[in-house]
């Protein structure tokens, strides 16, 4: 498995400096952060992403992701939505990046049976224009679908090769899922795992990998087993938690932490 580190640890961090922490620090690749507060967004003009793409070519780090906020089970109307997706895909194919983030974003008011049916039916739409862009689109396990079980009764009503999903392992420990039920579920889509860990299911402000509640180490020996072999990224969220420790300090240990349960699980 590759290891990486999002952006959303090191809030507004110019790229070379991310780039630099991630060959320093022996990570294999960068979730970005896509939003206007960070130096990657939709808005960037073609030189720009011309730059940012050289710059991790030269770097010999990949761009593991874009990190977007779109909610497609979100009420209201869906052109809004599939724009702000398909500007996030434009992002993703000039910035060699394979893969793009979306939230459920359900709303109270709605049903399970009207929150899935909207996500769906965005995400089929989204999923031709991906596939014309050799773009994928993500589902996180989050919010109103933050179960393996959730994000499945989307996923299988979508059915297209394009749209996949997400693993926040957090997300899926707070609904109640063990690892092995959400790896079971979402293996025939996942793209990439996001690891993290915290406190307790009341205080999920970031810590250390390795120093919370979180099954890491069962989650890591599931994927194992199965022989996946793709992302584990690290999402400290720091953007949230102004009190939490940098997160630079923090990464020659996390990814120690990370090497040492794969080795345990070989």
């Amino acid at each position: 498995m590759k290891l990486a580190f999002s952006t959303l640890g090191v809030p507004g961090l110019p790229l070379p400096d991310v780039l630099r922490l991630a060959t320093e620090h022996g990570y294999h690749g960068v979730e970005l952060r896509a939003h206007p507060e960070e130096p990657v967004h939709p808005r960037l003009t073609p030189a720009e992403r011309a730059d940012v793409a050289a710059g991790f070519e030269a770097a010999g780090v990949e761009v593991l992701g874009l990190a977007g906020y779109s909610r497609v089970a979100a009420p209201g109307d869906d052109e809004p939505v599939l724009a702000e997706i398909r500007a996030l895909l434009d992002l993703a194919r000039d910035l060699g990046a394979p893969s793009v983030r979306v939230f459920p974003g359900g709303a109270p008011e709605q049903g399970p049976e009207e929150a899935d049916a909207t996500a769906a039916r965005r995400l089929g739409t989204a999923a031709e224009y991906a596939a014309d862009l050799g773009v994928r689109i993500l589902l996180e396990t989050h919010d109103s679908h933050r179960t393996a079980a959730d994000a499945m009764r989307i996923l299988g009503l979508v059915g297209h090769r394009q749209v996949g999903a997400l693993w926040d392992v957090m997300h899926t420990w707070l609904g109640g899922e063990q690892p092995v039920e959400s790896f079971a579920a979402l293996s025939p889509h996942l793209g990439y795992v996001q690891v993290k860990d915290i406190a307790s299911a009341d205080d999920t402000a970031p810590l250390p990998l390795g120093a919370g509640v979180l099954p890491l180490a069962d989650c890591v020996e599931v994927l194992s087993r199965h022989g996946w072999d793709g992302w584990l990224c690290w999402e400290y969220e720091k953007r949230w938690y102004a009190d939490a420790a940098p997160l630079p300090a923090l990464l020659s240990a996390g990814r120690a932490h990370l090497t040492r349960l794969l080795g345990e699980s070989a």
